[in-house]
């Protein structure tokens, strides 16, 4: 079970660094505030609704994302079907949420998490926090992005949620979902769960939003690496699921 607004708390604690430098800024701001007058102290104003508007906007996103909208309930896979014994592939990089949902969701799959989390590649302070914070998911196999240790065509779903965008290099990513497509049965499908970089993102999470990749790099990452996207959902105008399946062959 999920603690009451585990989602932006958790988002909170391990970017703390940005958070608090927000909070030093407005603390500045509300300080220099009663020292100033006249236009000066209009701009004072503005300054500070700024910040503290952006900063509560992405906190508001966080909370409505990840704890009011049920994506944890993992509602936007009902209609998604699972035949006993098949294989579901979880890869995560170095925070699991959803593997133990996952597992919920499919009782009578074969549910394997792995982990490509390389600290050497994938840079990410806050992911570094995460893992410090949350236990692996039980019998998780570490892997790589260029090497995923099961035979071709021998897993009939392979999700990846938020996890794919912390592979910051195109080919690395190319070569990665490629990977995905070798494993996958042929009526197979790789699921991924991003973040965009759209307007929507950005209204909530300005220069955040740069983390995120462009839906057109997603594209065309799927399309080198022989995949195409069979369906695609809006989880919520923030979040988006692809739904891919095989596709000729790898470039």
């Amino acid at each position: 079970m999920r603690r009451p607004f585990q989602g932006v708390l958790n988002v909170v604690r391990f970017n703390w660094p940005f958070y608090l430098l927000a909070a030093v800024v407005i603390g500045v701001l509300v300080l220099v505030r009663w020292n100033l007058s006249g236009v000066v102290a209009t701009i004072g104003d503005i300054l500070l609704l700024v910040v503290v508007g952006l900063t509560a906007i992405s906190l508001l996103v966080t909370a409505y994302v990840y704890d009011l909208a049920g994506f944890y309930e993992l509602r936007w896979l009902t209609d998604v079907p699972c035949r006993d014994g098949e294989r579901v592939v979880n890869i995560n990089a170095g925070f699991d949420e959803t593997s133990s949902l996952l597992a919920l969701r499919f009782p009578r799959a074969e549910l394997i998490a792995c982990d490509f989390y390389d600290p050497a590649k994938h840079t990410e302070r806050s992911i570094a926090r995460a893992r410090r914070a949350y236990p692996p998911y039980r019998g998780t196999q570490t892997i790589s992005t260029n090497e995923v240790p099961f035979a071709d065509g021998a897993t009939d779903k392979v999700f990846a949620i938020m996890s794919a965008h912390e592979i910051r290099d195109a080919t690395e990513r190319r070569k990665f979902f490629a990977e995905l497509r070798r494993i996958l049965a042929s009526d197979g499908r790789v699921i991924v769960v991003e973040h965009l970089r759209d307007a929507a993102n950005f209204l909530a999470y300005n220069i955040g939003a740069l983390h995120f990749l462009p839906k057109s790099a997603w594209v065309a990452g799927f399309g080198a690496a022989g995949l195409k996207i069979d369906n695609e959902m809006k989880i919520t105008p923030f979040l988006t699921a692809f739904f891919l399946k095989k596709n000729g062959t790898a470039s």
